[in-house]
């Protein structure tokens, strides 16, 4: 959330076609131009209107300028109020006072002018600063409004442009906002296309003045009001259920490979063997698709909760992810992702904490003695695949309503490493389990954590299946050019976009 609001008035909080567009009309007529269709100058709508006369009808410096006298000739006493506000204008702009942001406007048209619509519509009350341009031809650039809206905003203080939304409906405003290094909420309600907007570059899209108050107002939503047991409850009750359909088909399993086992005299090279002492045991294979259906069933269970939640996360981010991450980020998110596989695995392996931990060995052993392939697809896909599900698509988000997301993220990232059940992959876990929710945040869609989780699980398998997180490449020079990546990738990531 920013605190300091800059918006546009025609087109962003007001619909001023029938005065602009009339009194250009009368404008053009006492130069002879006869113009019935007022959509035609609906272009007038936003940019000065010296240049807009220039562009449009190819008048000269001079003959703008009596163009303009024209205008505002019918503009002053009727023109000025051939207007009307916005629906939800006025408690958007409430609401957002109530919460503590210094708002203001700046536009292109005079100050005198924006001053009397504000208070002809009563919303004049809510704006700490009002800035226009001059009738007598000064500061008509949009660049010197927002400048000077800055600076009356900020007083004696420094201009803190990273706290500033220069909020505005066509393309002129993206572009001022960009020039003074302010981000831009581009509005579509308004005159301005989604066409333009996307191509002017605007940091954020809105369609309406619902998503608008909705984007200007994240991180300030009152936390659901829930009691200590309904808390306790809708983050338990999936992860029960999850913990004990697995457990349920896996012990179901259990007892359908002990009946194939009798049935064949183990005579099933794939999913029995015998161990030293010749006693029949399950293979890896068999161990890694009881694996696997005990993750599909839990999964499967708990889905109608997490399509729900998954939905409404999606729709709760949109605003901020509506432009289009560079393939730049992308690339850095992948990179983060085999750097933090190599960097935090060689840790582990280079303190001796993986020698040392024999729960973790016991698991690791049961894991790598499935078929390389077996393992790559139940370890590497559908493992992942079901943790997300209930991690990241319904506890994350249930804890996002009790708490802010900054306390969220860690304790979802806790409960993550946790989940493991050894102080190895706990450690690992908690690590990864922050990664995967950068990315969630960062792109705003649950499938980039799903990408994230798998690409770090195939990647950690490969390096430990063929050997190679054992071998010669296990040394310190990898380990912190690994974290060094992850690190450096994470902090270009967070100077591309700050999403916290």
């Amino acid at each position: 959330m920013k605190k300091y609001l800059l918006f546009d008035l025609d087109g962003t909080l007001t619909d001023p076609k029938v005065g602009i567009c009339t009194c250009v009309q009368y404008a053009l007529a006492s130069f002879g131009i006869q113009e019935p269709d007022l959509d035609k100058l609906e272009p007038f709508i936003g940019p000065p209107l010296k240049e807009s006369f220039m562009e449009f009808y190819q008048m000269d410096s001079e003959t703008a300028d009596a163009a303009v006298e024209k205008y505002r000739e019918r503009f002053r006493d009727t023109g000025i109020f051939e207007n009307k506000l916005y629906d939800g204008i006025p408690e958007m702009l409430k609401t957002l006072c109530g919460k503590g942001l210094f708002l203001a406007v700046a536009s292109s048209k005079p100050t005198v002018f924006v001053e009397r619509i504000l208070e002809h519509f009563n919303i004049a009350r809510y704006f700490k600063v009002v800035v226009g341009s001059e009738l007598d031809g000064t500061r008509v650039n949009k660049d010197e409004v927002v400048e000077e809206a800055l600076k009356r905003l900020f007083e004696d203080k420094p201009v803190q442009k990273d706290q500033v939304y220069m909020i505005g409906d066509r393309k002129f405003d993206v572009e001022r906002a960009r020039a003074l290094g302010v981000e831009s909420v581009a509005v579509t309600y308004g005159y301005g296309k989604m066409e333009e907007l996307k191509a002017a570059r605007a940091d954020y899209i809105v369609r309406s003045v619902e998503e608008l108050q909705k984007f200007l107002l994240r991180g300030t939503e009152e936390q659901q009001k829930t009691t200590g047991f309904q808390k306790v409850w809708m983050l338990a009750y999936p992860f029960l259920m999850f913990m004990l359909v697995r457990l349920v088909t896996l012990s179901l399993l259990q007892y359908l490979l002990v009946y194939l086992a009798n049935a064949s005299g183990g005579n099933i090279p794939f999913l029995f063997a015998h161990d030293q002492e010749g006693q029949l045991i399950a293979t890896g294979n068999a161990t890694a698709l009881m694996a696997a259906a005990g993750y599909i069933a839990g999964a499967a269970f708990i889905w109608s909760i997490a399509r729900k939640t998954i939905r409404r996360m999606t729709e709760d981010r949109k605003l901020l992810h509506i432009k289009g991450e560079p393939v730049q980020s992308y690339v850095l998110t992948a990179a983060a992702t085999v750097g933090a596989v190599i960097g935090l695995n060689m840790l582990m392996e280079l303190l001796g904490l993986t020698a040392r931990a024999a729960d973790y060995q016991a698991v690791a052993k049961s894991q790598y003695a499935a078929h390389f392939l077996l393992g790559l697809v139940v370890y590497g896909v559908v493992t992942p695949i079901a943790e997300e599900i209930l991690f990241r698509g319904i506890l994350y988000p249930c804890l996002g309503k009790m708490m802010k997301p900054m306390p969220a993220l860690l304790m979802a990232a806790l409960f993550f490493g946790m989940y493991h059940g050894n102080s190895i992959q706990g450690i690992y876990g908690f690590a990864m389990g922050m990664l995967i929710l950068y990315a969630l945040e960062y792109f705003g869609d649950f499938r980039a954590a799903v990408a994230v989780h798998m690409g770090a699980n195939l990647l950690a398998y490969i390096l430990t299946k063929t050997g190679l997180a054992a071998g010669g490449i296990v040394c310190w020079p990898v380990c912190l050019a690994g974290l060094a990546l992850a690190a450096g990738s994470i902090f270009l990531l967070h100077r591309q976009k700050k999403i916290f």
